[in-house]
């Protein structure tokens, strides 16, 4: 009996202790986020000092893996393709809000000045403005 409780134990603790692995850690965005429209996750990594971001996936990119950069305002950057684009970039800030980065929206071929707000580990709050208070906001939830 004494052995299945330590065995019991023992199996609670791992299990607790590789939860506490994988949660990221407080204040830091990194990691694969939904974003509210098309389906579209965003990875979100540390370039040098700042934060930046790319285009993992969309409901275009699934239905068209082979889909381009067709709305880009500068003709020139239309065939490079959407899987894998550089949508945030130039983020500086922390430990919960990042500010003075770009947001590339493929949508619309738009650059946007932004912020991106951590509210808890598993949800941020992106922003971008053509200029204040021209502003869309976004809320986005970590995949992982």
């Amino acid at each position: 009996m004494k052995a299945t409780l330590f065995a019991a134990a023992a199996l609670s603790v791992a299990a607790l202790a590789a939860s506490a692995v994988a949660a990221p850690p407080p204040g830091d965005p990194t990691g694969l986020w939904q974003t509210p429209t098309n389906g579209g996750q965003v990875r979100i990594s540390r370039c040098g000092q700042a934060l930046c971001g790319v285009l993992v996936t969309s409901d275009h990119i699934r239905a068209n893996p082979g889909m381009t950069d067709s709305h880009n305002r500068d003709q020139a950057q239309r065939a490079r393709p959407l899987r894998n684009l550089q949508m945030l970039s130039g983020f500086t800030g922390g430990p919960t809000e990042w500010r003075n980065g770009s947001v590339y929206n493929p949508d619309d071929g738009g650059t946007y000045r932004g912020t991106i707000t951590l509210t808890n580990p598993n949800t941020l709050r992106l922003r971008g403005c053509i200029v204040a208070p021209l502003c869309k906001t976004q809320t986005w939830m970590r995949v992982q």
